[in-house]
């Protein structure tokens, strides 16, 4: 009588089960390895094996692997750009409360959360840009100057302030009972959709100043800001139009029958289920935004991209490509990943809370 083949551990049977369950499964994941095996031996002996990572200069580069002595060489300038060494202390310092504000708020157990979370969202916005712009004590570092990571970020931020609340006006109006608000906001849906992000940031650092009253000036700047802004809130708008309509009609209809008006109904039942989910969209349309940054540098601003690109002329470093856009690339891949798992995690969190 033969005896049963003992019982594999339990992560060797779930490989077996998910891997090599047939012969088919076997054969793609066994080609797949070998793809992987192929492409990520020679990817991490260039990346960390051979690289260079001592030195100062292109001298320092000896061996054939990547040239980390550019990024450390350069590092200070992907981060800052052009930003006065004096003054950076400015932007660490911003840096620093955004991190802390973040943290707080992500704490649960905070006491009066809701109303901290409010402030710090009236605050926190014309703060950083007093640090980073200056005046009123500080000294006035001109957004020419601006540039790298923490302009990405900058752009990316400030314009999802503009992008969101407009976002959710823009779907309200949508669905309004109101004629001339409904076409309103359908017609700023369809145009700012329909128009290429480069075009909009192009026409608005070069029109816009052209159409603009004499004596009044736009910062370049904030031109780009709020070009992004409109076509993120254009998106974000259909986002939340689309949890806008997943919900039942009979909960506003309820409402109502309690004699809650438009904006109560609204403001305390709609809204908090719709942006719930909207969530994912919304998360997918930010990302969207933060890498829709590198545009900017059609008129010459710029960003963690740009500082990449304007290094590359150094004839000091020329043939630095690969070590700068890996570089760029990967803060890139780490920040959208981190809002996407960000994203999940609300998801989880927001699914508990309401019993599912």
């Amino acid at each position: 009588m033969k005896t049963a083949a003992p019982p594999l551990p339990g992560w060797l049977a779930v490989l077996r089960q998910r891997l090599f369950a047939t012969w088919l499964d076997t054969v793609v994941s066994l080609l797949c390895l070998y793809v992987v095996w192929r492409v990520s031996v020679p990817l991490v002996q260039w990346l960390l094996i051979e690289a260079n990572w001592n030195g100062a200069s292109r001298e320092d580069c000896t061996s054939s692997g990547a040239c980390w002595v550019f990024i450390r060489a350069r590092f200070a300038q992907f981060m800052y750009g052009q930003y006065p060494v004096p003054e950076r202390w400015r932007v660490d310092l911003l840096g620093l409360l955004a991190l802390f504000a973040g943290a707080a708020l992500s704490w649960r157990g905070l006491p009066r959360r809701r109303e901290l979370a409010i402030a710090t969202a009236i605050i926190l916005p014309p703060l950083g840009i007093w640090l980073l712009y200056g005046g009123f004590g500080l000294k006035i570092v001109e957004t020419r100057e601006w540039g790298g990571l923490m302009l990405t970020l900058f752009l990316a931020i400030y314009a999802g302030l503009i992008a969101v609340p407009l976002g959710i006006l823009l779907a309200l109006g949508r669905r309004s009972r109101l004629p001339l608000i409904r076409f309103a906001s359908i017609v700023f849906i369809e145009f700012w959709r329909g128009v290429p992000i480069i075009t909009v940031i192009f026409l608005a650092s070069l029109l816009l100043p052209l159409i603009m009253p004499t004596g009044f000036n736009v910062d370049r700047l904030a031109r780009a800001v709020i070009g992004l802004a409109f076509v993120i809130a254009a998106y974000m708008a259909e986002a939340v139009r689309g949890g806008l309509q997943a919900l039942p009609e009979g909960q506003t209809e309820a409402a109502q029958a309690l004699g809650l008006g438009y904006w109560r109904v609204t403001r305390l039942i709609v809204l908090p289920q719709a942006l719930r989910i909207s969530l994912p969209a919304m998360t997918n349309e930010f990302i969207a935004l933060f890498k829709n940054t590198t545009l900017v540098l059609i008129v010459s601003i710029f960003d963690l991209l740009g500082i990449a690109q304007a290094a590359l002329a150094d004839p000091a470093w020329v043939g630095m490509n690969m070590e700068a856009y890996v570089f760029a690339g990967a803060i890139y891949w780490f920040a959208c990943f981190g809002l996407s798992q960000w994203s999940r995690s609300r998801e989880k969190r927001l699914q508990v809370a309401h019993g599912r």
